[in-house]
Order: C-alpha cells, then structure tokens, then sequence
C-alpha cells in the first residue's frame, strides 16, 4: 500500500476574529445591571411584593415604608457607599442622631414630668386648687344645715313642723303654708314657704305666723312636697301632733318609724300630766325644758317647734324606744 501524506497546517489562522464578551443585548444588560447595584435598587426590585397588593418598584432613592433599609453587603462596596444606610423616615434617625434627638426629647419629658408631678401654673392652681378648697369648706359648713340644698344624705332623726293657712268656703280647709325640718342636733335641714294650691282665704296669722308677703317667693305645693318626702323617706320622724302635718303633706310616714310626743306618755309622767291626755307643745317645753316657746303676737315659729319637739324626744329616746322594741318582739 501506498503511504498516504497528509499536509495538514496547525498553524492560526491569519486575520481570525477574537471571541468577544458577548454580544451588544448581553454587553448592555451587564451595564444596566452594573448601575442597578450601584444606586441600590436592584435588590429592592428583588424583595417581595406586600401581600394582597400588585408588585410595585418603590421610588429610587427612598426606602419602603414602614421597613428601614439595611446597608446590602451583597452588592457590593459600590452599592453599600451609595446607601450610607441612610435614616428611616419613619423610625427617626439611627447612629449618631439618635441620642442628639433622643437627649432632646428627654429634657421635654423631664420638664412635662415635673409640671404633671408638681404644682400647676399659677393660673390654673387658683381655679383648681384654693378655688376647689374653698368651695370643699363651705360645703362642710352648710352641709348639716342645708344637706337637701346640697344634696347629701338627710340625717337618720329629724323633726317636722308645719305651720298651715286656710282655704275653701270660710277658710275652714288646713292648707300648709310653711314646712321646716331640724336635725337630730337641731340644724335646719328644709325650711320654705308653701304656696297652697287653692287661694288663701284666712293666713291664720296670729297661729301660723304667715303673712301675704310670704307667699311672694313661696314654693309651689307639688314642687315642696317632693323636696319633703325626699328628705323623710327612710328616716324616724319626730313630731308633736305629727298626723296633722302628714295630712298637710298629703303622706303617709310608716308607723315604725314615727314618733309622735303627743302621745308618749313617758313625757307626760315626766311633766306631771296625765298619761291618756294630749299636751300642748307650749306646756310640755315650759315643763320639761324650761323654755318659752310661742310667745308673742307674730305668730308660731315652725323651726322653733321642731326643734322643741326634737329636744323632747330626746328626754324620754332611751326608754321610749326600749319600750317600742319590747312591743315588737312581743308581736
């Protein structure tokens, strides 16, 4: 056989293009991309979009809201110099501002904490302060004397008297005209003139000691009767003749808790009057307290008489209400 002769040339080729990096689309992709990671936003284009919304690419520049940037270390050095982990605006600044306004809103904390802790300003210290004081004081001055204006608690005793005027064909009816209520230790509790809802036919002045001019401020009789019975409910009333002024009153107090000094005999052996007579208010006083009441022409005095029937009362409470709850216990 024949050698075979092959005359092969591993020579270069001569004028053989170089390969390139790629062509031109590839070339400006790699730019494109080169300046994304230097702004810093291309690894925000590659966060996740917020839930239940369309992906939307935030504004260059600025961070989402809500969520403070961090400095990308994955991009490079290039990247995390252009971000500079700028401040959140949100969140405030972090690093070195942080303390300079953190300091600053100490000082107004201390200053707020000191006027909430402390007094107030003197404008304000005068209407809340003595102003509120001094108000507290006089409620404590008048509270026992007029607790229904003030609109405490009535004390547990109290004492009625009313005085009356009359009205209907000869003045014959009983209208009340005047109603006071004393304390326990005798300050007046109510004490106000009534405008009967019939006219006045007979003032009965010599008796009641109301006179026409009384009626110029006088209470309306529904208006008073509430005031009233408002300060007697759940209360021991103590009266003289005390059904008159209920039947006045148009009410009706539980007989547990009535005392009525006309009828307790105590009182009368204490006076030395029979036991099954009715005694005047005038009498018993005189006898068992020594003092005048119902004197001269200007008329009764219903504080007055209230406050004598209290001190009455007073004379016989121990053994009368012993008595009283030996009757209950026995029924």
């Amino acid at each position: 056989m024949e050698d075979l002769i092959l005359n092969v040339d591993f020579a270069a080729p001569e004028g053989r293009p170089k390969k390139e990096p790629g062509n031109r689309k590839h070339q400006s992709f790699v730019r494109r991309r080169r300046e994304l990671e230097r702004r810093g936003v291309l690894r925000q284009k590659q966060l996740p979009a917020a839930p239940g919304g369309p992906r939307r690419a935030p504004a260059r520049g600025k961070p989402r809201s809500g969520r403070r940037r961090s400095c990308p270390k994955e991009n490079g050095p290039a990247a995390a110099a252009a971000l500079q982990c700028s401040p959140d605006p949100q969140n405030g600044p972090t690093g070195a501002d942080a303390p300079a306004k953190t300091k600053g809103k100490g000082r107004g904390a201390a200053r707020g904490s000191a006027n909430a802790a402390g007094a107030p300003p003197a404008s304000q210290n005068d209407s809340a302060g003595s102003g509120a004081t001094a108000k507290s004081k006089g409620k404590g001055r008048g509270a026992a004397r007029g607790s229904a204006r003030a609109g405490g608690p009535p004390p547990k005793f109290v004492a009625v008297d009313c005085e009356m005027v009359g009205t209907g064909p000869g003045g014959r009816t009983s209208a009340l005209a005047r109603c006071s209520i004393v304390s326990y230790e005798g300050d007046v509790v109510y004490d106000r003139y009534v405008r009967p809802e019939a006219p006045i036919v007979d003032y009965r002045t010599r008796w009641s000691g109301i006179r026409r001019h009384h009626m110029d401020k006088a209470v309306p009789f529904r208006q008073a009767r509430q005031q009233v019975l408002r300060i007697l409910a759940g209360k021991v009333v103590v009266g003289h003749a005390i059904h008159n002024d209920f039947k006045a009153l148009r009410y009706s107090h539980p007989k547990a808790l009535t005392r009525d000094t006309s009828q307790i005999p105590l009182l009368n052996r204490r006076g030395g009057f029979p036991e099954n007579v009715s005694i005047s208010l005038k009498r018993l006083t005189k006898a068992l307290l020594d003092q005048d009441i119902q004197v001269g022409k200007s008329g009764h005095s219903s504080v007055e008489d209230a406050r004598a029937t209290m001190e009455l009362y007073k004379v016989v409470e121990e053994e009368w209400e012993q008595h009283l709850r030996q009757n209950l216990e026995q029924e």
